[in-house]
């Protein structure tokens, strides 16, 4: 019940939460000159009495505070109003766009986890070993090269070549997996590593430090001393305390890589909600930059209510109340 009343509580807050981003950003968009909107839609070569018929058209010349109305009274029903240039429903596009960059996200963070967290444990465990030092150094890389470079080298090391051979498995663009399973990871493979690998150089360093700091500490003695297998206590005790500063990193990395997959998109040709949002701000596309942005809110508060339990879940000591 304790766990039940805490996830409640996060739920609200969470709602809360996407209700102040979403009137931020409402405000913050539709509270400036309308003409700006309106000279875009229009062209620079309209005539004043088109401006005007466009912000009546949009409604821009109604009062700011029955534009929220609007606004709120849509968003608690899931409308989250329709583009400016296109008129298609906002939901709409999300519903084309957020595929593959959900895809990406998911894919790109288990793969990272699964890296960095292997890595950084064995590294631990064989600290100034040579698989200590070598993997050192590739973290180093890692963290020093761009995400976009990474994904030109992926496609001018593995995409060009495996073509060029008649290798056609792995490919750009996006493929659901509604096209089939090695269709979906012949597309994504790429983008996922690409999307990976900074952060799997991250979390190698990040659980490698926390894990010897563990280590090191009296109670990790104590389990040995008791006789306790140094597998037992490598992940019973020692692994599952260190790993608690680790998923609370992921749930801030995982709540900003909305805005980080923009690049690996663009570079892969997916398509997704980040290149779409890259296009909306271009356009001036207020339904639509806002419709991301909510969304965004929704993420974050979603990917951080996931880390707090499993937060309590590693580390005993934290009692939900």
């Amino acid at each position: 019940m304790a766990i039940v009343g805490y996830l409640v509580r996060r739920i609200l807050t969470g709602i809360v939460v996407v209700w102040l981003v979403a009137t931020a950003a409402f405000f913050l968009f539709f509270a400036r000159p309308v003409i700006t909107v309106a000279r875009e839609l229009a062209g620079r070569a309209a005539t004043p009495q088109v401006i005007t018929e466009v912000i009546s058209n949009l409604g821009l010349n109604q009062p700011i505070m029955t534009q929220y109305w609007h606004f709120i009274d849509g968003l608690l029903h899931g409308d989250l109003g329709y583009s400016y240039y296109t008129q298609e429903s906002v939901n709409t596009i999300l519903k084309q766009d957020l595929p593959p960059t959900i895809s990406l996200v998911i894919g790109g963070t288990i793969l990272w986890l699964v890296a960095g967290l292997s890595v950084g444990i064995i590294s631990a465990t064989k600290a100034r070993s040579l698989f200590d030092r070598v993997s050192s150094v590739a973290v180093l890389v890692g963290l020093s090269m761009p995400v976009f470079v990474i994904g030109e080298l992926l496609i001018l090391v593995v995409f060009l070549p495996l073509n060029e051979h008649g290798i056609t498995w792995i490919d750009t663009g996006y493929s659901g997996p509604t096209s089939g399973l090695s269709s979906f990871f012949g597309h994504m493979l790429l983008p996922w590593i690409t999307l990976a690998a900074v952060q799997a150089a991250v979390y190698t360093r990040l659980s490698r430090g926390q894990l010897l700091d563990t280590l090191g500490e009296d109670y990790i003695r104590t389990a040995r001393a008791k006789g306790l297998s140094e597998r037992r206590v490598l992940f019973r005790h020692a692994v599952r305390a260190a790993l608690t500063p680790v998923v609370s990193q992921l749930g801030v990395d995982v709540g900003q890589l909305l805005g980080g997959v923009v690049v690996v998109e663009i570079v892969f040709g997916l398509g997704g909600v980040g290149q779409a949002s890259v296009e909306a701000v271009e356009q001036d596309n207020l339904p639509v930059i806002i419709g991301f942005v909510i969304i965004a809110a929704v993420f974050v508060v979603l990917a951080n209510l996931v880390v707090d339990m499993l937060y309590a879940a590693l580390d005993p000591r934290v009692r939900i109340t």
